[in-house]
């Protein structure tokens, strides 16, 4: 074998050593400091929901579960404590894993089911519903509707449909506060809508003198629309027999009441006594004015 061939051989092998020898120690120099950097990090609790928590319900100890985070990224409103959260009702939906927030919940003691989903000042009106009526039996909690009334006023001899209330909000459908597990909709005999004071009283007054329909609308659309309602004869073609609203004809000022005199001054009178008789003269007359008794 050519000894130049050997030589050029053997002088490869020894820089090819020390190449890896030098590649060696600056991996090893990087990662040296992770190694150091790799030290048990400080960790905060947690409370997470176990399982998937719809509006309504009171949490359980078994629907909660605790898990580790670092203090940075502990949510604002969260828990560490399940004792802070057990016996709450839940306001919103809240998923599997996700950590359970105060404003979630409602406050301790203002009760289970519907009552702590139902802002101050507001009120929760059930009305019966049918197969029609509710929006062909089917509704979710959450929709807005517009409630339509039939009956027969007491001023007129026929029927009238009108708009009562609208942009109504569906909190319960029956018994159920949220859709089925498909995210179907709901058939239920009866609907409880959010309503202020003033509209449970026309809702409480439709649904007992009248016939309630109720009208799906687009949650976004928020418009108010007046509308003059409708009398069964216009369907037919007559006219409305509600006469048109008129301007109040001024009243006329009443005439002014005559002045009545002040009656005159009773006359001066003089009592005259003569023995056994007695009478009364007037001063101005010059005559009795009464007869003289015993």
């Amino acid at each position: 074998m050519d000894r130049r061939f050997l030589t050029v051989l053997g002088v490869s092998l020894v820089f090819a050593l020390v190449v890896a020898s030098i590649f060696y120690q600056i991996t090893a120099r990087a990662g040296g400091p992770k190694k150091t950097e790799s030290q048990p990090t400080e960790t905060k609790d947690v409370v997470v929901a176990a399982r998937p928590l719809a509006v309504g319900v009171t949490i359980k100890p078994a629907d909660l579960r605790i898990d580790k985070i670092v203090p940075a990224a502990f949510p604002k409103g969260a828990f560490s404590k399940m004792e802070e959260v057990v016996d709450r009702s839940v306001i919103s939906n809240i998923l599997v894993d996700e950590p359970i927030l105060d404003p979630r919940l409602a406050p301790r003691g203002s009760g289970v089911g519907l009552a702590p989903i139902i802002p101050p000042g507001m009120r929760a009106v059930s009305i019966r519903v049918n197969d029609v009526s509710g929006v062909a039996g089917f509704v979710l909690p959450g929709m807005r509707v517009d409630v339509l009334v039939t009956g027969r006023p007491v001023a007129l001899n026929d029927t009238v449909t009108t708009t009562c209330l609208q942009n109504m909000m569906i909190l319960s459908a029956g018994t159920a506060m949220q859709p089925d597990a498909k995210g179907g909709a709901i058939p239920a005999p009866t609907v409880t809508l959010l309503a202020d004071p003033s509209q449970a009283e026309v809702l409480t007054l439709a649904n007992g003198e009248g016939r309630i329909q109720l009208v799906l609308r687009n949650g976004s659309d928020q418009t108010v629309v007046k509308t003059p309602g409708k009398e069964l004869s216009e369907l037919y073609g007559f006219h409305k027999s509600r006469p048109e609203a008129s301007a109040p004809r001024p009243r006329k000022p009443a005439p002014p009441v005559a002045a009545v005199p002040p009656p005159p001054p009773p006359p001066d009178q003089i009592v005259v006594i003569r023995g056994t008789q007695r009478s009364v003269e007037v001063v101005n007359t010059g005559q009795p004015a009464g007869a003289a008794g015993k």
